[in-house]
């Protein structure tokens, strides 16, 4: 056995040797900056980028065989051949109809988010029509008693008009007023017939 001599060290680790060590892209980092150092060598070279892969759909893939001269199947009898080429024609119809099915699947998907989007759309038209003729019933009604010469201030809570003859909670009414009698002298339920004017 004879001892490792210089020869058994590898060329680019042997500390004689001329030859430049192999630099290698350890990290994502530096694997980048690699790419990019040997694209700005070259400017002027034109970048070719590859294409946008296409989603794969049962249109894309090639049609099945309109006729199947030789049919084969995965039964024992069959060479050993025979067997991988039904495998991969198997694997091609399964592929077709996984994607017709998934078609299918997400066509339905669309339909029913459609159905919910109007069910949606519908109702919330139904209930800003309902709103807006309640708005303009609220308006109608307030310039109507405008026109009237009734004011805010002369509407109780119940949206009632108040007149000079209403009792004001506040005061109450009278000694007099409470043994059925006003005080004009009038009986207390009782009006007067004929039209009242009120003046303002």
């Amino acid at each position: 056995m004879s001892e490792p001599g210089p020869e058994s060290i590898p060329t680019s680790a042997d500390p004689r040797s001329k030859r430049a060590t192999k630099r290698r892209a350890v990290t994502p980092h530096a694997e980048q900056a690699s790419q990019i150092q040997s694209l700005f060598r070259d400017p002027s070279k034109e970048v070719k980028l590859p294409e946008p892969s296409k989603k794969r759909s049962s249109a894309s893939l090639p049609p099945p065989p309109d006729i199947v001269a030789n049919v084969q199947g995965s039964s024992a009898g069959a060479g050993s051949g025979e067997f991988h080429v039904y495998k991969a024609s198997r694997r091609r119809e399964y592929e077709r109809l996984r994607l017709m099915q998934s078609e299918v699947d997400r066509e339905k998907a669309d339909q029913e988010w459609e159905s919910k989007r109007e069910e949606a759309k519908r109702k919330d038209e139904e209930k800003t029509q309902k709103n807006r003729k309640r708005r303009e019933k609220r308006k109608a009604a307030k310039e109507k008693n405008h026109r009237n010469g009734v004011t805010d201030m002369e509407m109780d809570g119940a949206g009632q008009k108040r007149g000079p003859d209403s009792v004001n909670e506040d005061t109450g009414p009278g000694k007099d007023q409470e043994q059925g009698t006003t005080a004009d002298g009038e009986p207390h339920g009782e009006e007067a017939p004929g039209v009242i004017i009120h003046e303002d």
